[in-house]
């Protein structure tokens, strides 16, 4: 599908007549209804316009006094700067109050968590808004099946809002269609899981969407089987998710109807090479006709002073670019050592001054992820390191690469202010060959689970995708040779999995994980998903904590002081905000997590 907001068309009304504002009567309902004539969307095309404006809100942008960079679908933040990932790379102050986030200081309080808040339940209440005036359509023109998959559409997307709330909060509370405030009931609790709900409409969605669509950019019902999977391996429901996850691997297909597959390493962040065979559901964003269906949550994710010359928000770590080395006998990484020393860096190192990148091996993956100095970065050139990352001492050597448009494209792919037409891939291909790898190791053959982590990593280990050198350094628009940017070495696992044991295979397909999925938001959430209340995740980023903030000549601000806490934040806080909005009798109905 187009960009939603460039579809409005003869709809483009119902749109504007959707409230989305806070968490409190104002967005529970359509409120302009009872005023204008339900005539005005119940028919086909009110109903479709509705359904526009619920795929909109996926990109998180669209409702009034929200941050953009708070509520990009990327969750760069809630999942990438507070992982080990990335961290915040700017000046103390600079984007308030990331250092409260990063730290692990959550305050319940603070902007950002009220900010997410608000736009996934005004994503779930537009969900609501198509299925309640659905119910009263009465249009000749609208056929039964087109009504059934307006229906499991609004259900897959009331079910991904709810979603991506859950890996949030966990204790939220889900909201269906009969919620509104002229029913009194909107003052919904959230002490009963949300999880079985979740389930329910995304089993809906899949037993009801077709397999394939006119818009590619719509839910089909394989990406519906891949959000169930998703819902299992959160619940560590293994057993649930393995049929699934086989069912998607042998069978499943994109909304345009290609059979899901491994592609390129960089095509799945290239725009032109967009919704590919391995793009099992992506948020569409374009420039072309509208800049504000742009990809305007990432937009601060560039080099400081490299391609679109801002913002350096964020920046990959020392901890990732070093997951990256592997065994230079077998190529394989190095799960248990790779922090026992740095990939060498140029930190503090003048852009002037000569400089040799790195000798040692390292995991292809790494140049498409991490810009670093002396490496093709896209074809913009070779990374100058400190001359695009004016604040180094605070940023680090590194930039990300997985939010830039290449320089070829920047009059398609930009047209204001680093809005660009990346689009943001929810679910991968990659994503579900390595949960079907995860439900092996705890439930099935080690021998299967290293089957599935070997296609992942044969792709990495394929020449024809490394990164390559250009032909003219100094005019990198002519393109490259053949010859690899770095000394890459990628091999494939042989019997690790079943000689060394589950434990090893387990972190092993973790491991992959991080390699695989680094900078697309995604580690902070597979961290809590592991952890189980045994401290594992507060031992991974504590031990970050303490790797990057002990590197010499690099002053992390954001992190000074930083603990993650066991038992505390390994959730996000309940905003303040909604919990005040919920008070009934002075009891508020939402009840905050533990710790805050």
């Amino acid at each position: 599908m187009k960009k939603a907001k460039a579809l409005l068309s003869a709809a483009s009304l119902a749109l504007l007549l959707v409230t989305t504002n806070g968490c409190n009567k104002d967005y529970l309902e359509i409120g302009p209804l009872g005023t204008t004539g339900e005539a005005t969307l119940a028919n086909k095309a009110g109903v479709n316009g509705l359904l526009t404006g619920a795929y909109s809100l996926l990109d998180g942008w669209g409702v009034p006094n929200t941050t953009y960079y708070f509520v990009g679908v990327s969750n760069w933040i809630f999942g990438g700067v507070t992982s080990d990932d990335a961290h915040t790379g700017t000046q103390a102050s600079a984007l308030p109050p990331m250092e409260s986030v990063e730290s692990y200081n959550y305050d319940p309080s603070l902007a950002p968590f009220n900010n997410k808040w608000v736009v996934l339940y005004a994503g779930v209440q537009r969900a609501n808004d198509v299925l309640r005036v659905l119910a009263k359509v009465n249009d000749p023109s609208l056929s039964a099946d087109e009504a059934k998959q307006l229906k499991a559409e609004a259900t897959f997307l009331r079910a991904v809002y709810h979603f991506e709330a859950a890996k949030m909060w966990e204790n939220i509370p889900y909201l269906d269609e009969n919620v509104s405030y002229s029913n009194g009931n909107f003052n919904v609790p959230n002490s009963t899981s949300a999880w079985p709900k979740i389930e329910a409409d995304f089993k809906f969605a899949a037993d009801n969407l077709t397999a394939t669509k006119t818009e590619v950019g719509r839910a089909n019902s394989w990406a519906a089987k891949a959000f169930l999977a998703k819902v299992y391996m959160f619940q560590d429901k293994y057993a649930e998710a393995k049929p699934v996850l086989e069912d998607i691997i042998a069978n499943g297909v994109t909304a345009a109807g290609q059979k899901y597959a491994l592609v390129n390493y960089a095509d799945n962040f290239n725009p032109s090479k967009k919704n590919g065979p391995e793009s099992v559901f992506a948020v569409q964003m374009s420039v072309s006709e509208n800049f504000q269906n742009g990809n305007y949550g990432d937009a601060l994710n560039f080099p400081m002073g490299g391609p679109a010359t801002c913002c350096g928000a964020y920046q990959p770590s020392f901890s990732l670019v070093n997951s990256y080395k592997t065994d230079p006998n077998t190529g394989l990484p190095l799960i248990d050592t790779f922090n026992d020393s740095d990939v060498k860096n140029d930190q503090n190192i003048e852009s002037s001054t000569p400089f040799t990148p790195h000798e040692g091996t390292l995991d292809a993956r790494l140049d498409w992820t991490v810009g670093r100095r002396g490496i093709p970065y896209l074809d913009w050139g070779n990374h100058p390191g400190k001359a695009w990352i004016r604040v180094q001492s605070v940023a680090g050597p590194y930039s990300p690469i997985k939010t830039v448009y290449y320089q070829a494209q920047a009059a398609t792919t930009s047209a204001f202010s680093r809005w660009t037409s990346n689009n943001y891939t929810m679910i991968r291909f990659a994503d579900v060959l390595l949960w079907a790898a995860e439900v092996e190791v705890e439930i099935g053959s080690l021998a299967k689970a290293q089957e599935y982590v070997n296609r992942v990593r044969a792709r990495a280990a394929n020449p024809a995708g490394w990164v390559k050198k250009y032909i003219n350094p100094a005019n990198p628009l002519q393109g490259f040779t053949n010859e690899p940017a770095a000394n890459y070495k990628v091999g494939l696992y042989t019997n690790e999995f079943t000689a060394k044991g589950k434990d090893f295979a387990r972190e092993a397909v973790r491991f992959e994980r991080k390699l695989e999925l680094a900078m697309e938001g995604h580690r902070f959430f597979d961290l809590r998903r592991w952890d189980n209340g045994t401290g594992y995740m507060a031992n991974v980023l504590n031990a970050y904590v303490k790797h990057e903030t002990s590197i010499p000549g690099y002053d992390f601000t954001y992190m000074k002081g930083a603990t993650f806490k066991k038992g505390k934040t390994e959730l996000y806080p309940i905003p303040q905000a909604q919990i005040d909005l919920s008070v009934v009798n002075g009891t508020p109905t939402l009840k905050q997590n533990p710790g805050y």
